[in-house]
């Protein structure tokens, strides 16, 4: 019986030694999509954006849709806007352009808007500012998600930045 405790306590101590041997410890690299998105989300000023961003996430994108079956752009802002600032704008990208005061890329806050051309010189996609240069968006092909302003197929279509008059 001594001999059968003193294996189980040998048998013991080499799976505790081969597993400590074989840990490693990993860490999420802070310069990752989801850490960034996590940081810019942690610090919004706005709980109630936290809250509406959260919610809508992942909602697909529908054209001309306006609840949570789905979604586009312009209906997004145009609910985020109401929603969470009580301002109203109208339902189109192209119209929305032209209620904003322009202001730089770079004096953007929380809750402005961003207006982009993919297909030429004609507005065609809007987003709202969140802080570091990320936004958020209905996305054509990802829906309604969060994104860095700072990719060059966002940089190269902004045509137009700023807040509501």
């Amino acid at each position: 019986m001594k001999n059968v405790k003193l294996n189980c306590f040998g048998l013991l101590l080499l799976v505790l030694f081969l597993a400590s041997c074989g840990t490693r410890k990993y860490t999420v690299k802070s310069d990752t999509k989801a850490a960034k998105t996590a940081d810019v989300m942690a610090n919004l000023k706005s709980k109630q954006l936290y809250r509406f961003i959260t919610d809508w996430t992942g909602v697909k994108y529908r054209f001309g849709g306006l609840d949570k079956s789905g979604i586009d752009c312009s209906g997004f802002a145009l609910l985020l806007e109401k929603d969470i600032y009580g301002r109203t704008l109208p339902r189109r990208s192209k119209d929305q352009a032209e209620t904003i005061k322009k202001k730089s890329q770079s004096n953007l806050e929380e809750g402005d808007l961003i207006f982009f051309s993919f297909g030429g010189n004609e507005v065609d996609h809007v987003g709202v500012y969140l802080n570091n240069n990320f936004f958020v968006h209905a996305s054509t092909t990802r829906g309604v998600v969060v994104d860095d302003l700072n990719m060059p197929v966002y940089q190269n279509a902004i045509v137009k930045t700023g807040t509501l008059k």
